[in-house]
């Protein structure tokens, strides 16, 4: 088929051609943007899955979905490299002067712009290339306290945008990369925007151990939040998210060839993109039959070994690796840590350091206490590949550049 033509889209948070099996997550979220503008209470989002599920793709819908709405957004990616006053800074800058055109929000928008300076100066966050040419408000936003100042902070945003009669969404990826203060601040930010029944909402997306971490910075996280699980598609999703596209290109794909298709992805949304991209380019006529789907797989394990699964492999150290591999040699997870320390032959007291080494690397979690799996699908069959290529993998040759 002519690869022009390939509907498919292999890409980290790109957005796939067929949108399938979230509507309710999407329509949970249309409403709740919707209400809180109307002055009506609901909860914030906090969207759960493993790698390669479509959390960012869901985060990027969302965002078109609050802008529909009237809400002004800011979306950021946490990295594990910058503070989240630094990562805020600049999206709140720039939500604050598109207020400041509303002739009704230019009294607010000043007084939210002195307390943005002030937060700015507490912190110690550059103003790069630009600077807010208000003077910073006096005990507003600047007491150190990132608790206090960061919720004061989003109390003055929020009136900002009622006065303008719009809203304003926050959403940030990745967002078990904030610290634990960060993201206790976070949550206490939400809460108090809620409490004065502003139009703001947050929206975040995060490996499955976040609906634990935000209990634990905020007991009544729990209530404040829901937690939307993002997993694998179900049979019919999957084989939608596959046949529209081809359809939709006035193509044809067998039955027998889309069920393959489902059970080789087990359902997982990247993985979709990836198996559906590479059988197009192989097919040869205007129908996917089930040898273009034997001749596509071999391409497309190569391409998520040297991809996907090779560059988080090469964020562990030698011992880490020995770690994993010894997870995926016990077949499939979840596995016990017990377990996985007597595979290694080492007391599991002494490998707790490690594991959470791992866990912050963002390569395992814990469903529950006791237990490990991996975060992205598919990695323990990927290092039971490796294992046959090379007796020591960790000693394997690196990805191509």
């Amino acid at each position: 088929m002519d690869p022009v033509r390939n509907p498919f889209a292999p890409g980290a948070g790109a957005q796939p051609p067929e949108l399938a099996g979230r509507d309710d997550i999407l329509a949970s979220a249309s409403v709740a943007l919707q209400r809180v503008l109307q002055g009506r209470h609901d909860r914030s989002q906090i969207l759960l899955g493993l790698r390669g599920t479509g959390k960012t793709v869901l985060l990027n819908k969302i965002e078109s979905l609050a802008e529909d709405a009237g809400h002004l957004t800011s979306f950021i990616e946490a990295p594990d490299d910058q503070t989240l006053a630094q990562l805020l800074y600049p999206r709140l800058h720039q939500v604050l002067r598109k207020l400041s055109l509303i002739e009704a929000a230019r009294a607010r928008t000043h007084a939210a712009l002195g307390a943005l300076k002030s937060f700015a100066g507490t912190f110690k966050v550059a103003f790069g290339d630009f600077s807010i040419a208000v003077d910073p408000a006096p005990g507003l936003a600047d007491s150190g306290i990132l608790e206090y100042d960061l919720a004061e902070l989003f109390v003055v945003v929020g009136e900002a945008a009622r006065a303008a009669g719009r809203g304003w969404t926050l959403l940030i990826d990745e967002l078990q990369y904030l610290q634990r203060d960060e993201f206790a601040a976070l949550i206490v930010a939400i809460h108090r925007v809620n409490q004065k029944q502003l139009p703001v909402m947050f929206f975040g997306a995060g490996l499955p151990q976040l609906a634990a971490l935000s209990g634990d910075a905020k007991s009544y996280a729990e209530r404040l939040f829901s937690y939307p699980p993002v997993g694998p598609l179900d049979v019919g999703a999957a084989a939608r998210a596959l046949r529209q596209p081809i359809e939709d290109e006035g193509e044809i794909i067998t039955d027998i060839a889309l069920t393959e298709l489902v059970r080789r992805t087990r359902g997982y949304p990247y993985f979709l993109q990836e198996w559906g991209f590479q059988v197009w380019n192989v097919a040869e006529g205007s129908r996917i039959g089930m040898r273009d789907v034997t001749a596509a797989s071999d391409a497309v394990l190569r391409r998520l070994d040297e991809g996907f699964f090779r560059v988080r492999y090469e964020r562990l150290t030698p011992k880490e690796r020995d770690y994993v591999i010894a997870m995926a040699q016990l077949g499939t997870g979840p596995y016990r840590s017990s377990d996985v320390a007597a595979k290694l032959g080492e007391p599991a007291s002494k490998l707790g350091p490690r594991r959470a080494r791992i866990i912050s690397k963002g390569m395992i979690y814990s469903p529950q206490y006791g237990d490990i799996d991996f975060t992205v699908p598919m990695f323990d069959d990927y290092l039971r590949r490796l294992l046959t290529i090379s007796p020591d993998p960790a000693q394997a040759p690196a990805a191509p550049a």
